[in-house]
């Protein structure tokens, strides 16, 4: 009975190659788009599971609090961790992590050796490390012992892909080389250590490590070793003893902070606590969003899984509403099975059968389409995802399962329809589609293209929102501006020859440097109080040291006062520059009102300077866009040792340009690479994980289209050929093809604007959502809504037109011949 199904099942398939067709595609472009999204939800989900220790790793987290407003951070002082291991007998093992200014920017990496050239080059994510870091975090060595790796003072542990450019093939343990960064100074490190990168995804995506010992850092961390308030700027982490209740833990953090840092906070006027993330949660299940690495969104992967179930489901409507449409051509088939004996169960698992074998074959094309997207899905999403039949078993018998489940789940309805028709009607020829079929079969449609149409306004809104990050006013010219970094103390004490070099140059107009530039994390900050004031009641304002034609490069724009000139000397001493947003936090009637007013702010070693503000700039955007606009301070650098020059070019010539810059750098600098990158293009690098998204929605979406105008196309096949005669008698009557074209065309478009005012409120609200994520964003605006409509409405109509065209200009005469 069996083979005798599966040969009825292999005939209807190729009986009808275009409902078989229709079925297969899109059932195997629903199944390839779930087992993309899968990937990589699954690979968002499973951060940090690969170390040995995963299930005992926590990261102190810290929250801030300041006149009534908290704020969650990632790191502690430097001191924090091993006081904790000394006050809590739960934790095993400690170590801590500090990114090389600010993580993502570039360390100089050199190494010269006798009869060789030299190898010289930025490098990125960088980190520093305690020796026990190894010892907690799993990394498979290929040169060197782990646990030992950063003991000893001024070692370093490489990448292999480092490794290799540095050394080429050759063994790298206990080669020197020198790394120049703005954390740690300029030093020379021994290789203690090579690492193979696992490919498992990490919140911490470490090039390569350094001990904190044997830099720069070794001094700043015994001068605040007793300092349990400020200099929050290192990531602890702590091993639980196994067993241990961290909630316990967390309940004895008061007292703690109350012994070591209870004066300082009280000094300082903030106050703050302690709390403990679970490292396998600190990607996608915490609340800090300044960890080592960007955070996922949470949102972001719902609306992705809910493409993919919603993707999954427009394939299988397509299979119920193409099955109960050809009813009527089976409905004999059903009748004489019946007659000769075929009970409703039988029937019942011949139509399932077929679904699940349809659903297979779906299955193994699905599969083939994945392998042939995933290295371009991988790309889009900044994801490591492999797709590999050993290595994942488990994923695969997943996926095989959803086909045969998602072949149920289509066929289901199908099955029962075609088998409960009475005989004896059938035979007799007055079969006909009931009215609970056709209805159905429209609120299918309709479904379906909700979802479409949803996901065409989440690609417009999102759209939207990018072109608006791109294109709003920043308070500054960010055109032309190259950013050119200082790594090495040769290019700092180089800057005045560097300046005076770039500005020569035909095609640049200005040339300005500072300690950061718009778009990358500024970290320095100080409390700024009114005279009179008490420290509670300062504003926390972040500061940047500059030259004096910095402002003008970057052609930031004055509010009141002055800008800072080479003509006054005496810029240099306490004179200050603040933003609009400063003077309003602090209480001052005007920006005018301010200028020559005294402002305090808190030094570095305790205490307060005091500033005369001698200028007021109008808010600019020195942090990206989903960060509200807050206070912000210039000081004129006495050492003159900046980490960026900034060149400000004319338009045009660019390439010209670059080559004379690398020519001026290489004269003053001819040990380093010359490297640069645009403001604009960093800028925009702060909102990646929003471009990824967007990528992956118009993605979907257009898949989502496909298979929603695959099935439209076969209802509109099947339903101009159930009303050929209809067709003919109207065209001998003389109706036109347009007249006939609408007629067919009508009642689809119908179903198409249903959807439309069903899926508009459900998106609007899905996307105000996700718009709350950015402190300035585009209003949804109706024309987000009108165009959805035209674009679903064209979609529909180009879907459907081809079909009733094609019936319009058939000949009435052949269509009605007896059948």
């Amino acid at each position: 009975m069996f083979r005798s199904y599966l040969k009825i099942a292999w005939r209807n398939l190729m009986k009808n190659k275009i409902f078989s067709f229709i079925n297969i595609f899109g059932l195997s472009a629903g199944l390839a788009c779930c087992m993309l999204i899968s990937l990589y939800l699954l690979n968002e989900w499973n951060y940090d599971g690969q170390h040995q220790h995963a299930a005992d790793l926590y990261q102190v987290g810290t929250v801030f609090t300041f006149q009534h407003k908290s704020e969650p951070w990632a790191a502690t002082p430097a001191p924090m961790a091993e006081a904790m291991k000394r006050e809590f007998p739960q934790v095993e093992n400690v170590t801590r992590l500090m990114g090389l200014f600010l993580f993502e920017d570039k360390t100089l990496l050199k190494y010269d050796q006798p009869g060789s050239p030299l190898v010289s080059f930025y490098e990125t994510r960088g980190f520093l490390a305690d020796s026990t870091f190894f010892r907690m975090f799993s990394y498979p060595f290929t040169e060197g012992d782990p646990a030992s790796a950063l003991t000893n003072p001024a070692t370093i542990v490489l990448s292999e892909q480092v490794a290799k450019k540095i050394f080429g093939g050759r063994p790298a343990l206990n080669k020197t080389i020198h790394v120049s960064s703005n954390t740690n100074g300029e030093h020379d490190f021994r290789v203690t250590g090579v690492f193979r990168p696992t490919g498992a995804p990490s919140h911490i995506v470490g090039r390569f490590f350094m001990s904190m010992t044997g830099g720069d850092m070794e001094p700043f961390l015994k001068q605040q070793s007793e300092d349990f308030a400020t200099n929050n700027m290192f990531f602890t982490y702590l091993q639980l003893r196994p067993g241990s209740d961290p909630k316990k833990m967390e309940a004895g953090f008061p007292s703690f902070l109350e012994k070591y840092a209870g004066k300082e906070l009280k000094a300082v006027g903030f106050e703050k606590s302690q709390f403990l993330i679970p490292v396998r949660d600190i990607h996608l299940r915490s609340d800090v969003s300044n960890n080592v690495t960007p955070p996922g969104n949470k949102t972001s992967l719902y609306i992705l899984g809910s493409i993919a179930l919603f993707t999954l489901l427009i394939a299988c409507i397509n299979f119920m509403n193409l099955a109960t449409a050809r009813s009527s051509k089976r409905s004999a088939e059903v009748g004489v099975r019946k007659v000769l004996g075929a009970e409703k169960r039988f029937l019942i698992g011949q139509f399932l059968g077929e679904s699940i074998l349809m659903s297979l074959i779906a299955f193994f094309f699905a599969w083939g389409i994945t392998a042939l997207l995933l290295p371009a899905f991988s790309m889009m999403t900044g994801a490591n995802l492999t797709l590999s039949l050993p290595r994942q078993i488990p994923l695969v018998a997943g996926f095989l399962g959803l086909a045969i489940i998602t072949g149920l789940i289509s066929g289901s309805y199908p099955a029962f329809y075609l088998s409960s028709f009475k005989p004896v009607q059938v035979l007799k020829g007055k079969f006909t589609n009931s009215l609970a079929a056709v209805s159905l079969r429209k609120g299918l449609v309709v479904f379906q293209f909700v979802i479409s149409v949803a996901l065409i306004v989440a690609a417009v809104v999102i759209n939207d929102q990018m072109q608006f990050l791109r294109t709003q006013d920043l308070g500054f010219d960010k055109a032309g501006q190259i950013v050119v970094p200082l790594r090495s103390e040769t290019a700092k004490k180089n800057y005045a020859s560097l300046k005076n070099g770039f500005a020569g140059i035909q095609q640049v107009s200005a040339v300005g440097a500072g300690q950061y530039y718009p778009g990358l994390i500024n970290p320095s900050d100080d409390l700024f109080i009114r005279p009179g004031q008490t420290v509670q009641e300062g504003k926390r304002t972040r500061m940047n040291y500059i030259d004096p034609s910095y402002l003008r490069t970057l052609d930031i724009r004055l509010a009141a006062g002055r800008l800072y000139s080479e003509e006054f000397t005496a810029d240099t001493g306490r004179r200050i520059i603040l933003n609009e947003s400063a003077i309003h936090e602090l209480g001052f009637a005007s920006p005018q009102a301010a200028i020559g007013q005294l402002i305090n702010h808190t030094a570095r070693r305790g205490g307060l300077i005091s500033e005369e503000i001698i200028g007021v700039v109008k808010d600019f955007h020195y942090e990206d866009l989903h960060l509200p606009l807050s206070p912000y301070a210039i000081k004129l650098s006495r050492d003159s040792m900046f980490n960026y020059i900034i060149v400000h070019a004319r338009q045009g010539q660019t390439a010209q340009l670059l080559r004379s810059m690398e020519t001026t750098w290489r004269t003053a600098n001819p040990t380093e690479p010359f490297e640069y990158s645009f403001l604009d293009e960093d800028f925009q690098k702060n909102y990646k994980a929003e471009e990824r998204l967007s990528a992956m929605i118009r993605f979907f979406t257009v898949m989502a289209i496909l298979i929603s105008c695959l099935g439209l196309f076969g209802l509109a096949s099947f339903s101009a050929e159930q009303r050929t005669k209809e067709i003919g008698i109207r065209k001998v009557l003389g109706a036109s093809i347009t007249g006939i074209v609408v007629l067919l065309s009508k009642d689809f478009l119908k179903l198409v604007g249903i959807a439309v005012l069903i899926a508009s409120p459900v998106a609007w609200y899905l996307m105000h959502r996700w718009l709350q994520d950015f402190a300035y964003r585009v209003p949804i605006s109706w024309t987000v809504f009108l165009i959805t409509f035209v674009i679903a409405l064209f979609i529909a109509l180009f879907t459907i037109s081809f079909q009733a065209i094609r019936t319009a200009l058939a000949n009435p005469v052949k269509s009605l011949k007896t059948e």
